[in-house]
């Protein structure tokens, strides 16, 4: 510590005090005023890390889908019951009943 103060009030105390204070200065653009701030590439970097799980989220759902097509385009009866389920498809004379949920 006594090396900090030696030099913050030697013989150049005006240039170190004026660079420290550039310093300061700098860094406080640098943080939070420029265009591209560190407040701003903090927030840019938690948008990216919240598409990612998006990204995975819909990457899981495409995969269950495309699973669900696999089977479906199979097997005939899976897809009939499919469509009965979903869609309220019936064959000719069956009583049709909806439930409005």
């Amino acid at each position: 510590m006594g090396k900090i103060k030696e030099i913050w009030n030697g013989e150049h105390k005006s240039f170190v005090r004026y660079a420290f204070w550039a310093t300061i200065v700098f860094l406080i653009y640098i943080a939070f005023l420029s265009k591209d701030s560190l407040v701003r590439w903090a927030k840019a970097g938690i948008e990216i890390r919240q598409q990612e799980k998006q990204i995975e989220m819909y990457q899981t759902e495409i995969d269950k889908m495309d699973a669900q097509i696999k089977m479906l385009s199979n097997d005939r009866d899976t897809l009939e019951s499919f469509a009965r389920e979903n869609f309220g498809f019936a064959k000719p004379g069956d009583d049709v009943y909806v439930e409005e949920k």
